[in-house]
């Protein structure tokens, strides 16, 4: 009797959960007309803002995932001296409001170094490779984290029989951990291109809010509710749904692959 309770206390819950949800969604399309979908859905500005954001969240997420694999190594793979201290820096990110370390790397542009940057190879403030910039910096701490938890869950005997017949620390890395961590890789990077693409506070703080510029998807949303067009965001905020339900599907069919072998 109590087993029984207990089982339809757990799926109540699951049913107010996705209720909630649907909910949400009925209201979304309540809002949004189907002349005014197809209208709204060919406006350039639309257009823009979703290429601009797959374009910038996939060089960032690039970028996260390569810095982060030698980081990630390091963490699970050696013991140093200020690991913890290392290991939390890493993963400040996380924590951090992505506002915050947007206005981080505005002040590190305004010194002499960032501006030897801007100078010499390309602007940054206000323009699209800040966007790549706070991308990186937001989620370069989850491609860590991500990362060192492929890594612990491989067994490092395999490297140290590696190394037993003659290989080196860089042959066992390259042809032993990397092939056996593929698919943690490529879920790690997912699940960061995911959160670049849904990257608000820093991309606004560092590279501003221009139309057909620097408008990525989440700040063509804020700036259609800020001058009040509704459709404009709801077709917007339909397309990062059907973004986020294409990554949430690519991880099911990667974990799919992974369990089959």
């Amino acid at each position: 009797m109590k087993n029984k309770s207990f089982n339809i206390a757990v799926f109540a819950f699951i049913i107010l959960a996705v209720a909630f949800f649907l909910i949400l969604m009925v209201a979304l399309f309540r809002q949004l007309g189907d002349t005014a979908f197809h209208k709204q859905l060919n406006s350039g500005e639309i257009i823009f803002a979703v290429k601009l954001t797959l374009f910038t969240a996939t060089v960032s997420s690039l970028f996260a995932i390569i810095f982060a694999i030698p980081l990630a190594y390091a963490l699970s793979r050696y013991n140093f001296p200020l690991k913890n201290i290392v290991n939390s820096i890493l993963y400040l990110p996380i924590c951090t409001s992505s506002v915050a370390l947007g206005a981080i790397l505005l002040l590190f542009f305004n010194t002499g170094a960032g501006r030897l940057i801007e100078k010499h190879l390309f602007g940054v403030v206000f323009e699209v490779p800040g966007i790549i910039f706070a991308q990186f910096i937001v989620i370069i701490g989850l491609a860590v984290s991500l990362l060192k938890s492929v890594f612990d869950y491989i067994n490092p005997e395999y490297e140290a029989i590696a190394r037993t017949l003659g290989a080196d620390r860089s042959h066992t890395f390259f042809h032993n951990l990397l092939p056996s961590a593929k698919k943690g890789i490529i879920s790690a990077y997912i699940l960061t291109w995911a959160r670049a693409v849904g990257e608000f506070g820093a991309t606004v703080t560092l590279a501003g809010a221009t139309p057909m510029k620097t408008e990525t998807l989440p700040v063509a949303i804020s700036l259609s509710f800020a001058s009040a067009n509704i459709h404009n965001a709801v077709v917007l905020i339909l397309i990062s749904i059907f973004i986020s339900i294409t990554v949430l599907i690519c991880l099911n069919f990667v974990y799919a692959k992974n369990t089959e072998t």
